[in-house]
């Protein structure tokens, strides 16, 4: 499916500059005060597939999302839900909201007095999301921005990144990763899923990249790079777990600071 295709079916007949407008969140969703904008690169790139409502609706089906990484949504979820361990204690941080039942598997990991803040820069997603998980008592959705993280230093034990660094411009990127390492603790651990650069025997690698460069314009990033060519210099000090996934197609990246 392109992305015509899919602009055809979430693209508001009227006022499509209404695209990214904040509406009240339900009870269980912190905003702040002065709440994050939506960023010019998401209205821009991304409306289709995160932003308008219709496109939360068209994508929020786990069969499409199993599609679209190409029958590994199920694979891919569950080595970050292991990395991260049988019974997530402390403080927990997700950078984005994820399509799918990632969110709602990592809330029946927590353990008892363990909690989890779902960082989200766009309410319709934090809304999505509340529907899916209920007032959930341990579990805060918060509207902020992942580049700008008002959290103290070193407040959680663990950090999830999960298809979050493809989507961001390399600037955007490069504050996110630095964010997720300040607010982590010395002792805790940061694990990143996302695309990487397929084994140059994988025929998915000349198939899915010129795709890959027209509808998600800053993948190709991670494909030249790779999650750990990405990381801040500090945390090449620090131990790291690779693992590749799909013939080198996704990458799973451990931190333990």
């Amino acid at each position: 499916m392109s992305r015509q295709d899919i602009a055809s079916i979430v693209q508001p007949k009227d006022h499509p500059e209404k695209i990214g407008v904040r509406i009240t969140p339900p009870p269980g969703i912190h905003i702040p005060a002065a709440p994050a904008e939506t960023p010019a690169y998401l209205r821009k790139h991304y409306w289709w597939a995160y932003v308008h409502p219709a496109a939360v609706r068209f994508f929020e089906r786990p069969w499409l999302i199993n599609l679209i990484l190409l029958g590994n949504y199920r694979r891919l979820s569950e080595a970050a839900l292991e990395a991260m361990g049988t019974k997530i204690a402390g403080r927990c941080l997700q950078l984005a909201c994820v399509y799918g039942d990632l969110t709602p598997r990592l809330c029946e990991r927590l353990a008892e007095g363990a909690s989890l803040d779902v960082v989200e820069v766009l309410p319709v997603q934090l809304e999505n999301l509340r529907r899916k998980l209920g007032n959930h008592p341990q579990v805060q959705l918060r509207q902020e921005d992942s580049s700008a993280l008002p959290m103290a230093d070193a407040s959680y034990d663990q950090a999830l990144l999960f298809f979050l660094l493809h989507e961001q411009p390399a600037e955007v990127r490069r504050r996110t990763l630095e964010e997720a390492f300040r607010v982590v603790k010395a002792s805790g651990q940061i694990v990143i899923v996302d695309y990487a650069k397929p084994c140059w025997w994988n025929p998915i690698r000349y198939l899915l990249l010129p795709i890959l460069g027209r509808i998600e314009p800053f993948a190709p990033d991670l494909w030249r790079k790779g999650i750990i060519g990405l990381l801040p210099k500090t945390a090449l000090h620090q131990k790291i777990q690779s693992r590749s996934v799909f013939g080198g197609l996704y990458q799973q990246v451990t931190i333990t600071r």
